[in-house]
């Protein structure tokens, strides 16, 4: 791990004692207590990135506006990409001898992220996708040291390119971020 792929995972500390809290909440009930620990924290990657795709779809469809257009957009073309993450998680786990969690095993909390009461509320949007994306590279940077330390190239190499992703998706919103700071909404 770079120093830079560290400074970004823990920029937001908040973010990732959140994410942690909820994942030690959780993992009873997505994980087996004979997982091992990459296959605990896929699980809980895979759980993120469903709960990503569904507040993206429901933020893409909420937001209103001229100023939420271009919002509207990228979150429309970033749920498949992250569709595909989840995806390729669960195909990985299959592999890893382990079942994938279905919807009664998973827990979501990405509270920053649901759909403002205002549906002209842009910026809270952006901050929120902003948060989740942060939370998702803080997640695979874990997954790709304990893959090192296992010796499984495998989801080590899967997760660097998710990783990659995720970092694309996250400098776009803060971009989204830098403009929207500038003009007044409210």
């Amino acid at each position: 791990m770079t120093n830079n792929q560290t400074k970004t995972a823990k920029q937001d500390g908040q973010t990732e004692n959140n994410h942690t809290d909820r994942h030690a909440a959780s993992a009873g009930r997505s994980a087996r207590s004979g997982d091992s620990p990459i296959v605990t924290e896929l699980k809980h990657a895979y759980e993120m990135e469903l709960e990503t795709v569904i507040n993206y779809l429901a933020n893409s469809v909420h937001l209103d506006g001229i100023l939420a257009q271009e919002i509207r957009e990228s979150l429309k073309n970033d749920i498949s990409e992250e569709l595909g993450h989840a995806t390729q998680v669960a195909e990985r786990l299959k592999i890893l001898n382990s079942d994938v969690p279905g919807s009664l095993s998973i827990n979501f909390d990405q509270k920053k992220i649901q759909p403002p009461a205002d549906s002209t509320d842009v910026l809270s949007v952006i901050k929120g996708v902003i948060e989740a994306e942060k939370a998702a590279i803080a997640q695979y940077e874990k997954i790709i040291e304990l893959a090192d330390e296992a010796d499984d190239y495998v989801t080590e190499d899967m997760c660097i390119q998710i990783l990659g992703q995720e970092q694309h998706h996250l400098r776009e919103f803060e971009g989204f971020l830098k403009s929207r700071e500038r003009i007044p909404l409210k």
